[in-house]
């Protein structure tokens, strides 16, 4: 094993960079090349057609056989004359990955290229493997694919990509976009009927995403030559390099050549297809990097991060390198995040998170504002699911990560303005005074504009015009979260306007009515509100005072999926039924369960099959070499005594293992996901994982480094 190592190391030193020049012009000149949305579709159909799929789009109505044999003739058009063979419906399963299954535009029979309007529409893939919940029987193969609109198709490499939900045949949702779509349609109607109290012109509401993704690289020789990073796409074990970020040298830093090429072509082919990837730099740790595109509407920005994180992956490997998107995938350093910056704007162009010069807007704004912070404080323990992942739960409260506490921060002065609200009980009004005065809405643009810092340690957050919902993993789908904020928000906005109806209806006046409304929501949920460091002891302590959960691992975290709670916000925004949610809660908990497994059956592969024979083979040496010692009458102890630690950490290294694989037995045969989820959470990650790899830390400092088997942190995380 050590020579591959070595391998792996002279492989990369002598190899040739890769370079990459960009195309003559501009962005602009090539941007969507790739893809066929609404612009293209302006130009290839007729008015007719075209208003028709618009409507569909922006209104959610139904696109006729009719139509969409047009839209299915001009796509063919457009992709063939790109080169493009064979087409796909691009799906994406509870797996966490994207799926697709290739048919050609070729008909044999008729020697001819054809594309079909139910060909675009539906699909029927075999899909029996792929996980279910429960919803289908694994002979069930039955499951549909429908096209969705209002996603642009595009082209990956010489095949069509028709963004589509994935369903069974029975109806439920088998996928993460259609619950996603479904929120946003919750959202919608729910958001446009408090904005029609301000403007009627106000007819949709969509929420936007922009997300920050963070990513690891890594040359891939050298994770080819680490099992562990094959397996599990994580480290298992690994000493911390004497260096590593603590001098906040790599952050901001400038990008190393041989990254900015590889940059340079990912960055590339996203804008042909379509990804307004705008910011690149460098992360906290070594070899650690962030992406970010433009704020898109959630769904299509949803669509773009599973989309670009193939496209990275595809072009890191005509580069040598290779993509680490885990959450945790160097123990010791910084972890992957994806920052979720979520907001919502109105068809008149009003982002409802952004103050205003207008007092009466500003109300609005509070609205939401305030009613945001209400649903994140009634379903803490949901959203806490929603970014529940084994990776992500190594990640939550370390580095710079925000802890499992899920808390809002909003600044100190946008406090004081809720704080205010809240205290003014009695509003006077004199005539001609102006209630929006007397509570300081008219002032609060100016108190953004001096609120500007941002708290690194809080899960949600606000930031002037948007929240960033800041516990997101890398690794996982972004729909995921987002379905959940904008149902419970949905949720909440509805509540809102029917009890502001209420007292409407029992004569109160209706800025009063509002504004009364508002300061029981945040007297209710200011316990969610915490500006300090979410890293302290005190806040930890203080969160069970306000009696915020601290969930810290997946196993238990996604009970809140199953909860009454949750399935009847679900039920009454029409998002997932009961049987959905219980099917998701299996799958993620299955899922939890096979990567701890994975990873364990990785750490004892690798410490008895690797690591083990090495520390022996080097213990037998340094015995030799006290030996020789010993007849030359020169003093041993020295060497004696690393003897006794090799064969102290060797020896709890074995025995430490065939523990751990005595409870992954007992573990295996527990009955339920829930228990087996928590009994490999418990009995053999906690028990188990962190002594097995102290032992091996412990071994790769005492072992002689030309005998070492795998690829050392400081070899990984420096090559430039």
């Amino acid at each position: 094993m050590a020579h591959l190592r070595f391998k792996a190391l002279d492989h990369i030193q002598s190899r040739s960079k890769v370079g990459f020049d960009i195309p003559a012009g501009k962005v602009s000149d090539y941007f969507g090349e790739l893809a066929f949305g609404l612009k293209q579709m302006r130009v290839s159909l007729s008015s007719d057609s075209y208003e028709k799929v618009a409507a569909a789009i922006k209104q959610g109505k139904k696109i006729e056989i009719e139509t969409a044999e047009a839209i299915a003739s001009a796509v063919k058009t457009w992709a063939i004359s790109k080169g493009v063979t064979h087409y796909t419906h691009w799906f994406q399963p509870l797996t966490g990955a994207t799926a697709e299954k290739h048919d050609t535009f070729f008909n044999p029979q008729q020697g001819i290229e054809e594309f079909k309007g139910s060909e675009l529409v539906q699909q029927e893939p075999d899909a029996s493997m792929f996980p279910s919940g429960g919803i289908r029987s694994m002979f069930e193969a039955r499951g549909y694919t429908a096209w969705d609109p209002s996603s642009p198709i595009f082209i990956m490499d010489t095949t069509l990509c028709i963004p589509t939900v994935f369903v069974a045949f029975t109806g439920e949702s088998l996928d993460y976009k259609a619950p996603l779509l479904k929120s946003m349609d919750a959202l919608d109607r729910a958001a446009t009927r408090i904005c029609k109290l301000f403007d009627r012109n106000v007819t949709h509401v969509t929420p936007y995403l922009g997300w920050e993704q963070e990513y690891f690289v890594v040359d891939k020789a050298l994770f080819e030559a680490r099992p562990d990073l094959v397996m599990a796409n994580r480290t298992v074990f690994g000493h911390n390099p004497a260096r590593g970020h603590q001098l906040d040298d790599h952050y901001f830093g400038r990008i190393s050549p041989r990254m900015l090429e590889f940059i340079k072509e990912f960055e590339y082919e996203a804008h042909r297809l379509g990804i307004p990837v705008k910011t690149r730099h460098n992360e906290v740790a070594p070899s650690q990097f962030e992406c970010a595109p433009m704020h898109e509407e959630a769904n299509k920005s949803a669509d773009h991060n599973q989309l670009l994180k193939d496209v990275m992956d595809r072009v890191a490997s005509k580069h040598n390198l290779r993509i680490l998107f885990h959450d945790k995938p160097f123990e010791t350093l910084n972890g992957n995040s994806k920052h979720n910056n979520w907001s919502l704007s109105t068809d008149t162009g009003i982002n409802l998170f952004q103050p205003s010069n207008s007092a009466r807007e500003n109300l609005q704004f509070l609205i939401f504002f305030i009613c945001t912070i209400r649903a994140v404080y009634e379903h803490t323990d949901l959203l806490r699911a929603s970014v529940a992942t084994a990776g992500n739960d190594m990640r939550l409260g370390e580095q710079d990560a925000p802890p499992a506490i899920m808390s809002v921060f909003i600044g100190e002065q946008l406090s004081k303005v809720l704080e205010n609200l809240q205290k003014n009980k009695d509003i006077k009004l004199d005539k001609g005074d102006n209630v929006y005065m007397k509570l300081g809405i008219d002032k609060i643009p100016e108190i953004i504009l001096d609120n500007t810092d941002r708290n690194r340690t809080s899960p949600f957050a606000f930031t002037g015009n948007k929240f960033e919902f800041r516990a997101v993993g890398s690794s996982v789908n972004v729909s995921n979260p987002i379905t959940v904020l904008n149902t419970i928000v949905a949720d909440q906005l509805t509540e809102f306007y029917k009890t502001l109806n209420k007292d409407l209806d029992a004569g109160t006046e209706r800025k009063i009515a509002i504004i009364n409304l508002l300061r029981e929501y945040v007297s209710n949920s200011k316990k969610i509100l915490f500006e300090g460091d979410g890293h302290s002891k005190e806040w930890q302590t203080e969160a069970i005072k306000r009696k915020l959960s601290n969930t810290r691992d997946t196993a238990r975290a996604m009970d809140a999926f199953i909860s009454k709670k949750t399935v009847d916000v679900f039920k009454r925004m029409k998002v997932l039924s009961e049987m959905e949610l219980q099917a998701r809660h299996e799958i993620m908990l299955e899922n939890y369960i096979m990567k701890i497994q994975i990873e364990s059956r990785v750490m004892g592969d690798l410490g008895l099959n690797h690591i083990l024979p090495i520390a022996v083979a080097y213990q037998n040496k340094l015995i030799q070499n006290a030996q020789g010692l010993q007849q030359l009458g020169i003093d041993n102890a020295e060497v004696i005594k690393t003897i006794k630690e090799v064969s102290k950490y060797a020896s709890q290294l074995k025995a430490d293992i065939l523990k751990m694989i005595d409870a992954r037995k007992i573990a295996n045969k527990q009955e339920s996901y829930r228990e087996k989820a928590i009994s490999y959470c418990d009995e053999v990650k906690g028990e188990y994982f962190d002594m097995i790899r102290y032992a091996v830390d412990k071994l790769e400092l005492y072992v002689d480094n030309e005998d070492w088997p795998l690829v050392k942190y400081r070899e990984l995380l420096f090559i430039r």
